[in-house]
Parts: C-alpha cells; structure tokens; sequence
C-alpha cells in the first residue's frame, strides 16, 4: 500500500490594501498549494486540495472573467510587475498571465498528479509545445518515443525543426539502451514519452525512463491524456506531466484545454514577463472554461474506472471471439504486466481498446456498422467521451507520420481505435457489438482461429 502523508494546512492569500503595507520579496503564486500532497492516491490528494468557495459564499468557486485586474495604488503596478506582488497576495495583473480561476484549477491538477505545480492552456498541444520550447530553447534536442500522438509526432518532426531548431531523434523506448546512446551530451533537453501510446496502447516504462533522464542530465516528459488517475508519472520519476484535457479529464467532448504538471520553477518560468513560453504565446485558458472542468474533476476518478471496467469486457471478449484485440488490460500485451506493477489500484488497464481488421477498407465497413446499423458508437476522433468513439487511426490522427514510420510504430492499415464509453448497458452494447461484426464476412484469415 502506497504511503500515505498528511496535507498540510494551505496559505490563504491576504486582502490587497493590507498587503500594500507591508514589505515583503517576490510572490510565490504556489504558496496556495498544500507543502506536502498525498503520496500515491489521486483522489485523496484532490480532495485534500484547497475547495474554493464563491464571492458570496456560494459552495462553488466564482467565475472570474475579467480579463484585466485593478489596484489601489498607482505603485502597486509597478510592483506586480516587478514580480514583487503576485497571486499568492491577490495580486493579478492580467489573465493572460494569471486568472483567479485557471489558477484554482491548476492547484487541482497539480493535486491529482502530485506536482509541486501546474498550470493549464488552451489546448493540449499548446502545452505540449510550450513545454518543449521552454526547456529545449532553440536549437536544443530531443529523445523521443516512437510510438506518439499525430500531432506530436509532427511538431517534433517537422514545426519545432522548422520554428526554432529544436531536432528530436525517434526511439523505441522499450530499449533503454537505444535510449540512453540516444541522448547528446550537451544538447538533448528532453526524453518525451507518452505512458500509453496513442493509438497502439504501449506502456512506458517511466520509472526506468525516469533514472536514464536523470544520468543524463534531461527532463523526462510524460504526456498521460490516456491514462489519468489510472497512471501517476510524477510519482513514478517524471519530471513534467501533459495532459490534453479536451479527453478523459473533461469527458464531455465540448471542451478543447490542457494542462502543465511539474515542478514550480518550470511552471513559474514559462509565465514570465520577459522569456516565458506561456506567458509570451499566450495559449490562454478561458476562466469559463477552467470552471466547467474544475466541477468534473470530483468524478473523474468514478467515470475512468467504468471506462476502464468495460474496455476490459469489450477486449477479453473480442479476443474469445479469435479478433486480433490490443489490450494492456490481456495478458498477451507485451506490457501487461509492466502497467499492473505501475497503475494506482482499482483502476485497470486505461478505457481504450485496439481492433485490428488488417485492412482501412475493412476497418471502415465495421465502423459503419457500427454507428449506422447498430449504434454501438461513432466515428469520431478523440476520446474520453461517455459514448464509444471510434477512427481508424492509420488514415486519422497518425496521417502525419509516413507509411514507414507508422509501420515501425505498430499502426497497421487497419487498426481500429476505440475510446470505450459507459453509456448504456455492458449487455446492451456488447450486443450492437456482435450485431455489427456479423455483417462483416468473411473475417481476415487471422480472425477465423478458434477462440481462446
């Protein structure tokens, strides 16, 4: 059983007007954060987590919309941008630097990953990129996995190259060794990773990752949209946890935002006046916004558990059925074990299952049965959503990587990424399931085994 340390008591920012009176150094906006967080456990450490109550006293915090923000002294600008009055004393100068509201949001995520800090943006990929160009600065040099997101895999390929120089040098991170020659003296920044790939459902090993980042000098960056609460990164070595909010965290599939977890030097950093990555490209996130998910959170950890309980049904299922199914959750998942000695208990394998049907013409008729005939799900991309979503991701969101480097990443033709929901009944749906695969004949021949 992980240990279990108690929070301490948080530091309430003091009424402005009061603190214009008084000296003091630099504000330390994460003075808001409680020192130390419960180890382990996201769902006791969120509900440690300072609760925010409304201007009036309202159980829910205040939405604060102002875009800018008044003082009552003409100094006390000055100061502010100074660095010498900030957040942590109800100083705010502007919310593209920081808002009351995002900033109570980022205490949360900051909770759940068990950060010292964090801070969200307005989309996954501006926190991924804000991330990498902060702490590779032009011309710096990136080990990367192999096995990434689309979008990642383009950034690092071809914009941060383009942009600023930074070069990134793809790995299969399965070979520590081919890790660690990977890195440059000198020049490599970051080790990029994701926990579970998307879309072939890898498993890093970010413990073992984690002491090559350290021998070597880099920062190990962990981007775990596919696994929150199910997969803790900071607890197990990772320097800076990503999350693409818009997902799982959300769930609603009506909000696109991400988030930065890591140490409050980084996050700090990036919100600097003069060379800050956040505060300069101003990926803001809206504060209307950072509400609507700040009041998801509290059932975050019971939706991932159904998302994780019936994408094991689906996939053990399958594979009795001889389909060709990757699962973490199957005990024929090269990673199976590594992600059961790794993930927070009681939540699974992670709520997205793989189905190969060799062939995107084949993949395309059973996802049309699928959503038109059967309405088990729908061909949409992203994931988290209460209903299964469903994309071939060969022809979707890996069409940025050549035919080549999909091939070396395991993403065949024909594969078939599902992001489980839980609306409905398991029997309900299973049922639409083999409804819809039954109008698919005859199955590839290394469908027609006999099941296991």
């Amino acid at each position: 059983m992980a240990e279990i340390v108690p929070t301490t008591a948080f530091v309430i920012g003091k009424k402005r007007g009061a603190e214009e009176e008084e000296d003091g150094g630099a504000g330390d906006q994460w003075a808001l954060l409680p020192k130390r967080t419960t180890v382990g456990d996201p769902v006791a450490a969120l509900a440690s987590a300072r609760h925010e109550f409304g201007e009036h006293g309202g159980v829910n915090m205040s939405i604060e919309a102002s875009a800018t923000f008044t003082v009552m002294e003409a100094d006390t600008m000055r100061r502010m941008f100074s660095g010498e009055l900030g957040p942590d004393r109800d100083f705010f100068i502007y919310s593209r630097h920081f808002n009351p509201t995002v900033l109570n949001l980022s205490r949360q995520m900051a909770a759940i990953e068990g950060t010292e800090a964090a801070y969200c943006t307005a989309s996954g990929m501006s926190a991924i990129s804000a991330v990498l160009i902060q702490l590779c600065g032009a011309g710096g040099h990136v080990v990367a996995s192999g096995r990434l997101y689309g979008g990642t895999h383009a950034l690092l390929s071809h914009f941060l190259p383009y942009a600023c120089g930074i070069r990134a040098t793809f790995v299969d991170i399965d070979d520590l060794e081919a890790v660690r020659a990977a890195v440059i003296e000198g020049e490599t920044k970051v080790l990029y990773v994701e926990t579970i790939s998307n879309p072939t459902l890898a498993v890093a090993n970010v413990p073992r990752l984690s002491e090559i980042a350290r021998e070597k000098g880099v920062k190990l960056v962990a981007d775990n949209t596919f696994a929150p609460m199910v997969l803790s990164p900071a607890r197990l070595g990772a320097d800076v946890v990503i999350h693409s909010v818009s997902k799982f965290i959300s769930g609603g599939a009506d909000i696109i935002a991400g988030a930065i977890c890591g140490p409050a030097s980084l996050v700090n950093s990036m919100m600097d006046l003069h060379k800050g990555a956040l505060m300069l490209m101003g990926p803001t996130m809206n504060a209307k916004v950072a509400f609507e998910i700040s009041e998801r959170l509290p059932h975050l950890s019971l939706r991932m558990k159904e998302h994780c309980n019936r994408a094991l049904v689906y996939a053990t299922r399958m594979r009795k059925m001889g389909l060709k199914v990757i699962y973490p959750g199957l005990d024929d998942h090269p990673h199976h074990s590594l992600l059961a000695s790794l993930s927070n208990p009681g939540y699974g394998f992670g709520g997205l299952v793989c189905l190969d049907m060799v062939t995107e013409e084949r993949a395309n008729k059973l996802m049309h049965h699928l959503q038109n005939t059967t309405q088990f799900g729908l061909m949409a991309v992203s994931l988290g959503y209460y209903e299964t979503l469903m994309s071939c991701s060969g022809s979707s969101t890996s069409s940025e990587m050549s035919p080549e480097e999909r091939a070396q990443a395991g993403i065949s033709p024909g594969l078939v990424r599902m992001s489980v929901g839980y609306s409905g009944t398991v029997e309900q749906r299973w049922s639409q399931f083999e409804r819809a695969l039954s109008l698919l004949h005859p199955l590839p021949k290394q469908q027609q085994q006999q099941p296991v």
